[in-house]
């Protein structure tokens, strides 16, 4: 068995949930997303144009070191987020929505360039989708302070990128796209135990 499983996915579509369930379940070792510990993140909720570049680069130095760590572990791991959806679709989202300045997203993605050089891909990934209404729900009911204002159209955009790059990674990734819309990864037991069994059959397969 491999031993890299990553979850990705938009803001509040479940990815902690199910990370969580995953260490309960298989005592697997998880890397937890650094939301909690950004010291910028609020901040840029405020105003994203002037804090994107700050967080972006926060979060990808804090995803790179998660992932040389897993490379050097000899138990199975699970990231909560990688290092490709900041980069590939968070930072790309924000300068798409001149967010962030050419020169900053250029100096950007020329040290992502450079860091994922030294990165193996996941074994899998395991990409969680959901509706923006689906979503702007969760993350109201979770209720941490600096997201009660975010923006429906952002979280949108999110999901078209997503939709993009999971298109993209399939071709030559082992990837896993479960719809989260109509479940609960927490109440619907039945549904959840057939991911679990889908998520350890492939990973038995790589």
């Amino acid at each position: 068995m491999s031993n890299f499983i990553a979850i990705a996915g938009n803001i509040g579509v479940g990815k902690t949930s199910l990370s969580k369930v995953l260490e309960e379940r298989f005592g697997w070792k998880v890397f937890y997303e650094p939301e909690v510990h950004n010291p910028y993140l609020a901040d840029f909720y405020q105003d994203m144009q002037r804090w994107a570049f700050h967080s972006q680069i926060f979060f990808l130095t804090e995803r790179f070191k998660s992932h040389l760590q897993i490379q050097k572990s000899k138990v199975v791991c699970v990231q909560d987020r990688t290092i490709y959806e900041d980069a590939e679709i968070f930072a790309e989202n924000l300068f798409q929505r001149e967010l962030m300045s050419a020169r900053d997203y250029e100096s950007y993605r020329s040290l992502y360039a450079g860091m994922v050089q030294a990165l193996k891909k996941p074994a899998l990934v395991v990409y969680l989708k959901a509706s923006t209404w689906t979503l702007l729900s969760r993350i109201r009911k979770r209720g941490r302070s600096y997201e009660k204002n975010i923006d429906p159209e952002y979280l949108a955009q999110l999901n078209i990128n997503y939709d993009h790059w999971i298109r993209r990674i399939s071709e030559r990734w082992n990837v896993m796209v479960v719809d989260t819309d109509d479940y609960d990864l927490i109440e619907d037991v039945k549904w959840l135990d057939g991911i679990l069994s889908e998520i350890r059959e492939r990973l038995n397969h790589e």
